[in-house]
């Protein structure tokens, strides 16, 4: 049987990265040269959401308090820029965010350039190069759709930040989640094509249990996994630079790295591509392969799961899952990476049922009864219940 394997306090999965350990921690430049679990150890747990979602072409939700989501998205940025080496642009949303607007912050630099639109009142993306701003024209409707637009080559950059996305409305969702999912999107002027390493980033703000407003449910469904970075877990890169706000720098460790110090390393397409191969090898076992199939059934007949549990979330918990493998530095699955797992894939999927849905009613339950059940249930309890289920030895 396989044995079971402490993991690794620097993943993402555990939550325990301190600030000291990060300043611990050696860079060499020679990643290549470097195991995945030497690798993910040097990463911080945000550089490790990312380079799995890269990895498995996916994407993933942030998720952090109010005060620390602008230094959330300039900590992504950062990450996206330096260590893997990729543009990125962070979209500031709110409920008057169009698809207008969307559609033109999300475009590379030169596609930017050449298209010509009407300038709007709006003016809050930072992308990788500069501070976005609208070309001001009068836009003529009879001319041809822009050559750059109606190209195959890939318009739109490697990454999107978008800060409060879950407060936008349902038309800009839904036009993002086609883009999520087949990398096109067609627009009035044109096909916007993202490149294959594309990954969309909602950073929504959760104060409580449950995310609100919720993202919409298919939406959901296509974000790989979720992550929650509170303020004390750090910023590598902001840090370093003193880069944070008032307000966050004072709740971090003084103790800064000193400019000499700071991150060189990359990581290099070879690293990416020998993650990939190394997940796909992973091998597993006739009792894990249960106990995979046996967390997923029981959420499905939870009573306090309204829904979530889709044939895609499963599919990808077992990817999600042999991508974690080779971080811990082994070629097999064990029942602890299958758990942490579960937690990461579900989390922002469970939809927390409520007493009107409850099915004993139809046999005579009280109601009330079923509420006061209900009233602490959260998608954590849940998937703690369900956890509690014995693992294989």
């Amino acid at each position: 049987m396989y044995p079971q394997l402490p993991v690794p306090s620097t993943l993402i999965l555990l939550h325990i990265l301190s600030r000291s350990q990060a300043l611990e921690n050696t860079w060499s430049p020679e990643m290549d040269d470097l195991s995945l679990e030497e690798v993910a150890r040097q990463l911080s747990d945000l550089e490790v959401a990312l380079f799995v979602c890269l990895a498995s072409h996916e994407h993933c939700l942030i998720e952090t308090t109010g005060d620390a989501i602008h230094d959330v998205a300039k900590e992504l940025a950062l990450i996206c820029s330096n260590t893997f080496d990729l543009s990125y642009t962070i979209v500031d949303c709110d409920s008057t965010t169009s698809i207008e607007d969307i559609h033109h912050e999300i475009l590379t630099a030169d596609a930017r350039k050449a298209q010509i639109r009407p300038p709007y009142p709006r003016g809050k993306t930072e992308s990788s190069s500069n501070i976005s701003s609208y070309i001001t024209g009068e836009q003529d409707r009879s001319k041809s759709p822009n050559p750059i637009l109606q190209s195959e080559e890939p318009n739109v950059v490697n990454m999107v930040v978008a800060k409060n996305f879950n407060i936008t409305n349902e038309d800009v969702q839904v036009q993002v989640l086609q883009l999520m999912r087949v990398r096109k999107l067609a627009t009035e002027v044109g096909i916007l094509q993202a490149p294959d390493d594309f990954l969309f980033v909602p950073l929504v703000i959760r104060e409580s249990d449950e995310l609100q407003p919720p993202l919409k449910t298919h939406l959901r469904d296509q974000l790989f996994v979720s992550h929650f970075h509170e303020s004390n877990d750090g910023y590598v890169y902001l840090e370093e630079n003193e880069w944070l706000t008032d307000g966050q720098l004072s709740m971090t460790s003084v103790i800064h790295t000193p400019k000499h110090s700071q991150k060189t390393a990359k990581i290099s397409q070879t690293v990416m591509e020998r993650f990939r191969e190394d997940s796909n090898s992973v091998t597993t076992n006739a009792e894990v392969v249960r106990y995979i199939q046996d967390i997923v059934v029981f959420l499905r007949l939870s009573r306090s799961v309204a829904g979530g549990v889709s044939a895609r979330a499963n599919q990808q918990f077992g990817q999600f899952a042999r991508l974690l493998a080779p971080l811990h530095g082994i070629d097999y699955l064990t029942p602890s990476i299958v758990a942490l797992a579960a937690r990461k894939v579900f989390r922002h999927r469970i939809v927390v049922a409520s007493a009107e849905d409850d099915r004993s009613l139809q046999y005579g339950s009280n109601r009330e009864a079923i509420a006061h059940i209900l009233a602490d249930v959260t998608p954590e309890s849940i998937l703690d219940r369900v956890l509690e289920l014995e693992p294989p030895i």
